[in-house]
């Protein structure tokens, strides 16, 4: 599941026309990291909670036959086929329309129809994440299959930050895997229960849904995912991922700017020109 419907309003004025989903990494937006970060680990299901002005994001993933004749006509059959297959044959798209923007939890229970019993995985393409092995949520589905428990991925944040994230404590088991016992939703430094923030990566049970149907409306008339979740730990255990790989919080300017020019330098045609120019910047 992809909560897409977001308004992006940190990177206004780019984001009144276009999806912030749709801002490029170098030349793949954010949501096609996301999107081929689910593939890879097996999900053959793809649903986007979107609204009505998003458009663009649907486009993306859809057959552009103008495009497409005019590729093959200037013979790039390679590119052609590169983004006609971006989501695989065997893979469905679903869609579903959030029509008020009231919180991650609000567009989660959007798609509870859809989803059904089974567990699933919400990712965020506001956070990418970047590995030089398994992607994130491979390493979490895998976790999954091994312990059949839900998991939120996490990473060591400053504390001065703690007040930016939704915060875990956790105990290991026997296996040294971290199970979550506490989450608490942007605490103060003087609060945390600890420095584990939570990203843009989850495999929750169904059991959820409901949870979001009870739960009250937070700050700002906003329903919020950890809310639910930290009532469902008195029920189900869920883990804490401690990915291996590299976030970028891309909704943030600097982490977005960061992830392009950390992404620009492992491509062979850019990498040369682009240290050259970093001289001439640092020299002068």
């Amino acid at each position: 599941m992809f909560p897409v419907a977001g308004l992006g309003t940190r990177f206004l004025p780019a984001t009144k026309s276009i999806p912030k989903e749709m801002l490029p990494i170098v030349d793949k937006p954010l949501i096609q990291y996301a999107v081929e970060e689910a593939v890879e680990a097996g999900i053959d299901t793809l649903i986007f909670v979107t609204n009505h002005k998003k458009r663009a994001i649907i486009d993306h993933f859809g057959v552009d036959e103008d495009l497409q004749g005019h590729l093959l006509s200037q013979g790039n059959e390679e590119l052609n086929a590169y983004i006609n297959n971006i989501i695989p044959s065997d893979v469905e798209i679903q869609y579903v329309i959030q029509e008020k923007a009231l919180g991650l939890g609000h567009a989660v229970w959007c798609a509870k129809d859809l989803v059904g019993d089974e567990a699933f995985a919400v990712l965020l393409a506001d956070d990418l994440i970047r590995s030089s092995g398994d992607g994130c949520l491979k390493q979490m589905v895998d976790e999954f299959h091994a312990t059949g428990a839900g998991s939120m991925a996490v990473e060591k944040v400053p504390q001065s930050m703690t007040n930016q994230y939704g915060i875990v404590s956790v105990h290991k088991d026997a296996t040294g895997r971290n199970y979550i016992d506490e989450i608490v939703e942007k605490p103060t430094p003087e609060d945390a229960p600890s420095n584990l923030g939570v990203v843009g990566r989850y495999i929750l049970p169904a059991e959820i849904f409901e949870l979001l149907e009870s739960v009250r409306a937070g700050a700002g008339g906003e329903i919020q995912l950890t809310d639910a979740i930290a009532v469902q730990l008195s029920s189900q255990p869920l883990l804490a991922h401690a990915f291996k790989g590299v976030r970028y919080d891309c909704g943030s300017r600097q982490g977005f700017i960061r992830a392009t020019v950390d992404y620009a330098l492992e491509d062979e045609e850019l990498r040369e020109d682009l240290l050259a120019y970093f001289d001439t910047v640092k020299d002068s």
